[in-house]
């Protein structure tokens, strides 16, 4: 059984992730009707963390419980506190993921955590902007590789900034191979124009799929 593993911290950003979690573990648009893909929280120990938005999650597992045989994807979400030395721990486990062709997506304020880590300098990528990862992070060299793009996938890392969540979506969706291309533009068209049309289409696309 392969996860989504997500990582929770304090002041996780609720939102960011939403799209793409809820798409995973319903699998309802998937290609292969009736799969999904279960998403599991991941803490740096067992302890509850708040997040932004004052809700409190206990963590379905531990870091050291992840491997690469059982990881579909890491998610990792933007929050204020990425500075904090006990993230280091999943930051370490996303570099061992990515040396092992492992699949990892960061938005926001976990590209600034990758970035200290140095797994921006040789990989295209995005975030908040340029300045943002030039500022807060001092380690950063990876400027040259900097693309002022929504979502950036370079191999297996996908990054994108705080705006990005529909974008991380659609690229963790396209990267697994989740959707037929059809109804995952389709999908993406609706949620970014809210035009009845497309949602029209999407379900279109399933019901040709399915027969």
């Amino acid at each position: 059984m392969k996860y989504a593993y997500v990582y929770v911290l304090d002041t996780m950003a609720d939102w960011e992730l939403g799209f793409v979690t809820a798409e995973l573990n319903s699998g309802q648009y998937f290609k292969n009707r009736g799969s999904r893909l279960p998403v599991r929280t991941v803490g740096a120990s067992n302890r509850p963390i708040t997040t932004k938005g004052g809700m409190t999650i206990v963590p379905d597992v531990t870091i050291d419980e992840i491997t690469h045989e059982t990881t579909a994807v890491l998610l990792l979400p933007g929050a204020d506190n990425w500075k904090d030395p006990v993230n280091g721990p999943i930051i370490e486990k996303a570099k061992q993921l990515l040396d092992a062709g492992g699949n990892v997506a960061a938005i926001c304020g976990a590209t600034l955590a990758l970035a200290d880590a140095g797994l921006l300098d040789d990989r295209q990528h995005t975030s908040n902007s340029r300045e943002y990862l030039n500022l807060f992070s001092p380690a950063y060299k990876g400027a040259a590789r900097y693309k002022d793009e929504k979502a950036v996938v370079d191999g297996n890392l996908i990054t994108t900034g705080s705006a990005g969540a529909l974008e991380l979506a659609r690229e963790v969706i396209a990267l697994l191979d989740l959707f037929a291309e059809e109804t995952l533009d389709a999908w993406y068209n609706y949620f970014t124009t809210g035009e009845p049309q497309y949602f029209y289409t999407m379900m279109g696309t399933l019901q040709e799929n399915n027969s």
